[in-house]
């Protein structure tokens, strides 16, 4: 029988690194965007915030606002579903916690500049 020895708590910054650095190591991302999150939002949950990753942590669970920057040859849908499936696999393989949702938003798509002579 095993006995509690204490408690282990995550904060929520770990939370936003871990979806962040899975965001960035997923194909298609050119980089993190800028979050932008409505004040009465934050007076619900406890949030997280960490360059392009807003989160709200609410009775053990996290809702993840991912917002990124594609890659011009990114097929944004699949990219899109490909974030929602590996930033929710991370946090739970990682952190074991329940995650509600990832919610994506794609706020730019990064062409390469062409110059001409």
């Amino acid at each position: 029988m095993e006995q509690a020895l204490g408690t282990v708590t995550i904060h929520p910054t770990v939370l936003t690194t871990v979806a962040r650095l899975t965001t960035l190591a997923t194909p298609g991302v050119a980089r993190m965007g800028d979050e932008r999150r409505l004040n009465v939002e934050r007076v619900l949950c406890r949030p997280g915030r960490a360059g392009g990753v807003d989160l709200c942590i609410n009775d053990n669970a996290v809702t993840v606002d991912l917002h990124v920057v594609a890659e011009s040859e990114a097929n944004l849908l699949r990219l899109g579903q490909a974030l929602q499936s590996e930033v929710s696999r991370a946090i739970q393989d990682m952190v074991g916690m329940e995650v509600l949702a990832v919610n994506v938003h794609i706020q730019d798509v990064d062409f390469p500049l062409l110059w001409s002579n």
